[in-house]
């Protein structure tokens, strides 16, 4: 066979069977009722560097410290993202995708896409007023992120983040908790 139909092929094939793995996997779930996005959000006041504090941990983000998200509008109305963090051995990895908003009337529901035609959801699902800090997840309850303006909020207020994503239904033991420099 031409390896030029060989290789899509077997791509579609393990991303079908990567989804089965999702669908079937004893990776526990931090929240089964998934809570619809409490505001909605001016897009504007949202994009910029977010600095993440904590995370359902992942393996795409394995061992990652120092965690940014940075958004900002693309010419053809998406959103770029750039995520950044910090390896054990002090090199960067950067990961670059494209949003979309899928809930034109909250803003709060994008999907994200990091690699070619596949987008995953991300959905804001609180924030403060002033936009200083974010709780993310998406409607299966396996990931969750909280996320900050500043780098260094203090414990305090990380602990009411926390408890924020405890009022929502999540697990937050399941949370690692990031450093960040």
């Amino acid at each position: 066979m031409n390896r030029k139909v060989i290789f899509p092929a077997l791509a579609l094939a393990a991303l079908a069977l990567s989804g089965c793995a999702t669908v079937f996997s004893k990776h526990p779930v931090g929240n089964s009722a998934v809570p619809q996005p409490a505001k909605p959000v001016e897009l504007s006041r949202y994009l910029g560097k977010w600095y993440e504090l904590a995370r359902y941990e992942q393996g795409f983000q394995k061992d990652c410290e120092g965690v940014t998200a940075d958004y900002a509008l693309r010419q053809d109305g998406m959103i770029s993202v750039l995520n950044r963090c910090r390896k054990p051995d002090g090199k960067i990895s950067d990961a670059t995708g494209r949003a979309k908003i899928v809930d034109p009337v909250t803003n709060a529901k994008l999907k994200v896409s990091f690699f070619g035609p596949f987008f995953g959801d991300y959905w804001v699902l609180d924030r403060a007023e002033d936009y200083s800090w974010a709780i993310v997840g998406e409607p299966s309850g396996r990931y969750l992120w909280i996320l900050s303006r500043d780098a260094n909020p203090g414990q305090a207020r990380l602990d009411k983040m926390i408890g924020r994503a405890k009022e929502l239904g999540y697990d937050t033991s399941m949370l690692r908790i990031t450093k960040q420099p």
